[in-house]
């Protein structure tokens, strides 16, 4: 597939370089040309010089023939307005994602309805989750963030207890699947917990915080 990333900083430049290495066409475009000094040694994509908002640099870049195109610089607003133009007058790109790098201008990306990828509010909910306690594992992250799936490992305090004795305290919070041995299954609210089973919950923070608080009797 060929994709564009706009922005060669430490994001766009990693970013390229993973394109890459799956096997996919990548242009890299900045308007400073050692921007291009941070990529990988081995990457063999093409740069183009220039200013993401002017059609003839994503033109030079191939824009014509992209599948998708990262929007990765530190600017918001250049971000979100070059991701707008790719959308109205580029329609054949079916892959638009948009960086947003200061969390207070998130609002005003998300207005657009493009897709937003918040590294600074996603990599501090993850801090803030490892802080608060490490046991519960994040396995799978939707949006940014906000809604997760959780891995939990039951005490023996709730051995032989029912799942729903401990659902239903939890309301932002929904089991998925219960795994017993290596198995997986869907729990039902009166499916009986063994020490050792691995949990599985959609939950934000607060209910996954609302579910550990139970876990441990507090």
């Amino acid at each position: 597939m060929n994709f564009i990333v706009v922005g060669c900083g430490r994001v766009g430049a990693e970013l390229a370089y993973r394109l890459f290495k799956n096997g996919h066409q990548v242009v890299v475009v900045d308007n400073d040309k050692q921007s291009f000094n941070r990529l990988h040694p081995d990457f063999r994509g093409r740069t183009t010089e220039g200013e993401a908002i002017s059609a003839d640099t994503l033109e030079r870049a191939g824009i014509d023939k992209a599948d998708g195109i990262a929007l990765v610089t530190n600017s918001d607003t250049m971000n979100v307005i070059v991701g707008h133009t790719v959308r109205t007058y580029y329609p054949h790109v079916k892959q638009i994602i948009v960086r947003n790098y200061d969390p207070a201008m998130r609002d005003m990306l998300e207005a657009f309805g493009l897709q937003i990828v918040s590294s600074t509010a996603w990599g501090a909910e993850r801090l803030q989750e490892l802080l608060i306690d490490p046991s519960f594992r994040a396995v799978f992250s939707a949006g940014n963030g906000e809604v997760e799936l959780y891995e939990m490992n039951i005490p023996r305090e709730w051995d032989g207890r029912k799942l729903s004795d401990i659902m239903s305290a939890s309301g932002d919070c929904v089991a998925v699947a219960l795994t017993r041995a290596g198995r997986a299954e869907m729990p039902l609210p009166e499916s009986k917990l063994v020490t050792g089973d691995i949990l599985t919950v959609s939950a934000t923070l607060d209910g996954v915080k609302t579910l550990r608080a139970c876990l441990l009797g507090k």
